[in-house]
Order: C-alpha cells, then sequence, then structure tokens
C-alpha cells in the first residue's frame, strides 16, 4: 500500500497556491462540516469547529492562507459584525437601566473595572502607560459576535443572560469609544498644544457619540416606516440587511462608530415595532453564511506569534480583566438584584474579549500595518490574550450559561 505521506506535503503547497478567495470558500465548507461534527460528538459550539479550522488555515499552523488575504472579504465581515451587534440592539432593553439603576452601576463598572485593572497590571509590570492604557481600553469589551452566537445555539433564558446582553451592548460601545479617545490623545502626546488637543478630542468624542445615536435612531426609524406596507417576512430580512450596510457605511464615512450606530438602530427598531420586528438569527440563511465567514476569519486572524516572550503580559492582562470584571459584576450583584451564583456566571460569560475595536477600525487585516505605534511587545501581548479568549470564549460562555447559572438547555446528541 502506497504512503500517503509524501502527498501530504504537495497537497499543502498546491492548497497554498490556490487562490485566496477559492480557497477561503473552500474553507466555510470544510468550517460548516467540522462545527457540525463537534457539536454533535461534544455538544461544544458549532462555532468552535468553524474557528479551529480557521486557526488551523493561518499562519498560525498550516499557513494555507495569510492574514492579509481577508482583506477582500472586509466588507462582508464587516457587514457579519454588523448582522450581530444589530440584533444584540434589538434584544437589548435600554429602560431596564432605567428601572434598575443597580444595573447600570453595574454596567458600567465592570468596564471600568477592567480596564483600571489591566492598566495598572501592566503599568506595575513596567508598561508604559500609553500602551497600558490602550490594552486597557480594549479590555473592557466582550466579544458580541460569540456572545450572540452562543446564544443563538444555547437559546437560554433568564437574568444572566439578558444582563450579559446588557453588558455586551455597553462595554463594546465604551471600548470602542476609549480606543478613539486613546488614538486622539497619544497622537497629541508630546505635542506643543497639549491642551487644545484634549479639548479637540473630547468635542470629537461628542460629536461621535451623539451623531452615531443620531444615525443609529435614523436608521431604526427608516425601518419602521419602511416595514408597515410589508407583510412578507423574507421582505423585512432584505430591508434589514440593506439599511444595516447603509447606516455602518454611512457611520465609516462621517467617522462615527458603526458599532454604537448599529446598537442604537436595533434598540429603536424593537422599541418603534415591538413584535412586528422580527429578527431572524442572524437574520436568516445569508446572515447565518456570513456568520460562519466570520468565524473562520476569527480563526484565521489568530495569532500565538511571541508567546514564549510575552506570556507574563498576556497572562497579567487576561488575569487582570478577570478580576476587574469580576469585582465589579459581584460589588453591584445585590443592589442590582442578583444572586452570587449568578454573579459568578455573569463573570465568566463576560470573558470572551474582542478585537472588534483594534480590527474593525483598520483598513487591513495585515499585520502589523494596522498596528498603533505601541510597543510592539504590548501589541503582541495584546493580540494574543484577544485570541485566547475569543478561541476559548464559546466554551466559556456555554458552560456559565448552562452549568452555572442553569439558564441553558442542553441539546441532546443526534
Amino acid at each position: 500500500m502506497p504512503d500517503p505521506t509524501p502527498t501530504l506535503p504537495w497537497l499543502l503547497e498546491l492548497l497554498r497556491g490556490a487562490d485566496p478567495v477559492l480557497g477561503l470558500a473552500l474553507l466555510v465548507i470544510v468550517a460548516v462540516v467540522a462545527g457540525e461534527v463537534l457539536h454533535r460528538s461534544t455538544r461544544l459550539p458549532r462555532v468552535c469547529g468553524q474557528m479551529l479550522v480557521g486557526a488551523l488555515a493561518s499562519p498560525l499552523a498550516l499557513r494555507l492562507l495569510e492574514r492579509s488575504d481577508l482583506d477582500p472579504w472586509k466588507p462582508l465581515l464587516d457587514l457579519a459584525v454588523g448582522v450581530l451587534v444589530f440584533e444584540l440592539g434589538s434584544r437589548v432593553r435600554p429602560r431596564w437601566l432605567v428601572d434598575n439603576p443597580g444595573l447600570a452601576l453595574q454596567s458600567l463598572a465592570e468596564a471600568l473595572f477592567a480596564a483600571v485593572a489591566v492598566w495598572a497590571v501592566l503599568a506595575w509590570l513596567g508598561v508604559g502607560h500609553t500602551a497600558a492604557a490602550l490594552a486597557g481600553a480594549v479590555a473592557m469589551a466582550t466579544s458580541p459576535v460569540i456572545t450572540m452566537a452562543v446564544l443563538h445555539e444555547a437559546q437560554p433564558r433568564g437574568q444572566v443572560t439578558e444582563r450579559l446582553l446588557m453588558l455586551t451592548a455597553l462595554n463594546s460601545v465604551l471600548a470602542v469609544l476609549a480606543v478613539k479617545l486613546w488614538q486622539l490623545l497619544a497622537s497629541a502626546t508630546g505635542s506643543a498644544g497639549v491642551g487644545s488637543e484634549a479639548l479637540a478630542a473630547l468635542v470629537n468624542m461628542v460629536v461621535v457619540l451623539a451623531g452615531s445615536f443620531l444615525l443609529g435612531a435614523g436608521a431604526g426609524f427608516a425601518l419602521a416606516w419602511l416595514t408597515r406596507p410589508t407583510r412578507d417576512a423574507a421582505s423585512g430580512v432584505v430591508l434589514q440587511l440593506a439599511l444595516i450596510v447603509i447606516a455602518a457605511l454611512l457611520a465609516v464615512q462621517w467617522t462615527l462608530s458603526p458599532l454604537l450606530t448599529l446598537l442604537v438602530a436595533g434598540t429603536v427598531a424593537r422599541a418603534r415595532m415591538g413584535h412586528r420586528l422580527s429578527v431572524l438569527p442572524q437574520l436568516g440563511s445569508a446572515g447565518a453564511a456570513l456568520a460562519v465567514l466570520l468565524f473562520v476569519s476569527i480563526g484565521l486572524l489568530a495569532t500565538l506569534d511571541g508567546l514564549a516572550q510575552v506570556w507574563p503580559l498576556v497572562l497579567a492582562m487576561i488575569g487582570a480583566r478577570l478580576l476587574g470584571k469580576g469585582a465589579a459584576v459581584f460589588a453591584f450583584s445585590r443592589v442590582s438584584g442578583l444572586g452570587w451564583r449568578q454573579a459568578l456566571a455573569l463573570t465568566l460569560a463576560l470573558q470572551p474579549m474582542a478585537q472588534t475595536a483594534l480590527l474593525l477600525s483598520s483598513s487591513t487585516y495585515g499585520w502589523p500595518a494596522g498596528a498603533p505605534a505601541i510597543d510592539a511587545g504590548v501589541w503582541q501581548a495584546l493580540l494574543i490574550a484577544s485570541t485566547l479568549l475569543q478561541l476559548a470564549g464559546p466554551v466559556i460562555t456555554q458552560f456559565a450559561l448552562h452549568r452555572v447559572a442553569g439558564e441553558a438547555t442542553q441539546q441532546p446528541r443526534s
């Protein structure tokens, strides 16, 4: 029987030489099968298999594709994120923050505590304050795409799930605004007019916040108005996708926050339309296909380069972020009406870390082309920490909701 081993390197070289668009399309097919097999055999979320396929094809393992090969797909990837963020916004109830001030305090505190904890521990380890501040800003965010993917599969219902949606929406917005503020202040550092630059940065933040809110509200009102004469569910999905694209493109063109815009659009659309707004998971089949492409791409963006040199910083970021979010959640658990076990579940569910604030604000996925001007070691440690918490995120979130909170119904093996 011939030995298949010599054929494997030849096959890998053939795949590496293939057109990147064809290669990514093939990866999506493999990812769908791998996700289903993994889910049926281990009950893990399907996105774990999809991200694993992407990671194996990335420079981290087989190097079938380069990160820069994702650049032509960036508009579709941004749309996939936009679909999930819009859906997240449609499931958030802002009135809850007014009715439960303890929850509002908990929402702000968990993001701020995580940022301060990461900044403090990195500064203690000798990292410059500018780089430590960027890491703290990114550490605020819980990955909205990981959160929504797990919720689609587990279908949980309960206090922890609803708070997870609320806190994920708020800390994602805070992270994007914090990163933008960091960029403006970092560019002003060392210049002669630091005071004027800081004032300009503050004005810019107000413009971004107000403009994104108004654009999102306009998109939500437009969706409510346009869907009145239509009764076909398919037409509603098309309108939602079209408005997501328009709102996101306008936000980018006007240098606003696409994430905040789409969150507000989903929230306003739900408030205006009520049960008339039928938001299918990932907005139906088209959104589901985009989601698979997104999770494969997340795997392709995985990096462990330089882990042997920066592992203390990676552990410090992950540990400080966990302690910061946990301290805030537990500190405001009683006043917000949450039990200790539920607080533990919420702390764990908030751990998936988002690279959205960094990667989706760049014009390219090729590193270090889109990297901020900070110490390379800190930047790499931040990317590795994000990689680890995104790849492990679905497992952590499912464990928190099912085992700890008891809110997810375990699906039987099939």
